[in-house]
């Protein structure tokens, strides 16, 4: 018996990093997965690889842009036909860009916006029917450590995910009477492409910078080290799952005790 058994769960985001490990978590504990990204290629494999291995239709890929409302409304489609009605969404689809605040450019700070912010309104506003129909269920909004404190050069990104807590919150009050649990994962940094770009191309990064990196986090994290996908996965499982079945409206934060505080030592 698996946690998530005889449910569909959509995710964002879901061809590499966070969202993979969620979507391959997910299928193992009985879900059936939309997997959602613009990675075409990546996402499809990732999928193929998932039903492969458990042996029958468990997932499907469909190209999503997040901030595009029709292509949720395509999303919602392809994942009834598939696999009938929908009781979970994991919106885990981000982009993260570094900046001082004088210098980003208003392009660039709306694109995140569109992306981060707006993507999760679609995601709430489209699936929230349908989760709601098929009798309730989950909904898991990817936050950040930046969305609940401060972090220089990520003021787009921390703008952002301030706003994705919020808006989780106000989406608790609203769905709670119709079954659906909302919550917020606020990650610290995690090994992902996204925070390390160095991973699409790991020939290409130096050891230097891989020993930077470490001693890096090394000093900032109590526990000594970057935070790992499939970590954040397990949150993800317990949030859309009945372990926790009384929580509704809450940040959850996963980051290796960065927001404790400062250690002098």
């Amino acid at each position: 018996m698996g946690k998530l058994d005889g449910r569909t769960v959509v995710i964002t985001g879901a061809a590499r990093g966070q969202g993979e490990q969620e979507a391959r978590l997910f299928a193992a504990e009985g879900a059936r997965v939309l997997l959602c990204d613009v990675l075409d290629e990546q996402g499809a494999a990732v999928a193929k690889e998932i039903s492969e291995e458990a042996g029958e239709d468990r997932a499907r890929y469909v190209r999503l842009d997040v901030s595009r409302e029709e292509d949720w409304a395509a999303a919602v489609a392809i994942a009834k036909e598939a696999f009938g009605p929908v009781s979970g969404l994991v919106n885990n689809a981000g982009i993260l860009r570094f900046n001082a605040l004088v210098s980003t450019p208003l392009e660039e700070f709306e694109q995140l916006i569109r992306v981060n912010q707006v993507g999760t309104f679609l995601g709430i506003k489209a699936f929230a029917p349908e989760i709601e129909a098929a009798g309730g269920g989950t909904i898991v909004n990817t936050s950040s450590y930046t969305g609940l404190t401060g972090m220089a050069y990520v003021g787009a990104y921390a703008a952002t995910k301030a706003a994705i807590v919020g808006l989780t919150r106000v989406a608790a009050l609203e769905l709670a009477a119709k079954g659906i649990r909302v919550n917020a994962m606020c990650p610290g940094a995690v090994d992902t492409p996204m925070a390390n770009p160095g991973l699409l191309d790991p020939a290409n990064m130096s050891d230097e910078a891989r020993e930077a990196m470490a001693e890096l986090y090394g000093r900032v994290v109590p526990m000594g080290r970057v935070g790992r996908a499939d970590e954040i996965a397990r949150l993800a499982l317990f949030l859309s799952s009945e372990d926790s079945s009384y929580i509704t409206g809450q940040p959850f934060v996963i980051d290796g005790g960065w927001m404790a505080g400062v250690s002098i030592m």
